[in-house]
């Protein structure tokens, strides 16, 4: 997990995400910190893909003539989706899990 805490411009929410850091959350309102975290976590991943998408078509229009921030955008947007998909196939395999103990 030591990759994850390197990146730079990804927020702390992929880092709690990643090191499992709720350990401090009360169980009154564990599972509501995790979700918040989920949803923020979502938005900051629209929001890079969007931003992306907006370096796209500067670059396109030729109001922007740098292809590095470009690929730094994108580069972002591609990482922070891979890792929300990563952290949705570990969520629904955990369901998945839940489901199958018999009671």
């Amino acid at each position: 997990m030591d990759a994850v805490n390197t990146l730079k411009g990804i927020s702390a929410q992929y880092n709690r995400m990643a090191t499992g850091s709720y350990k401090n959350v009360s169980r009154d309102n564990g599972f509501d910190v995790v979700l918040q975290s989920a949803k923020d976590m979502l938005q900051e991943t629209s929001d890079l893909q969007n931003k992306a998408e907006e370096q796209e078509i500067k670059f396109a229009l030729g109001l922007s003539n740098n292809t590095h921030d470009l690929q730094i955008a994108q580069q972002k947007a591609t990482i922070a989706l891979q890792y929300t998909v990563a952290v949705r196939d570990r969520v629904m395999d955990a369901y998945k899990e839940l489901m199958n103990i018999s009671v």
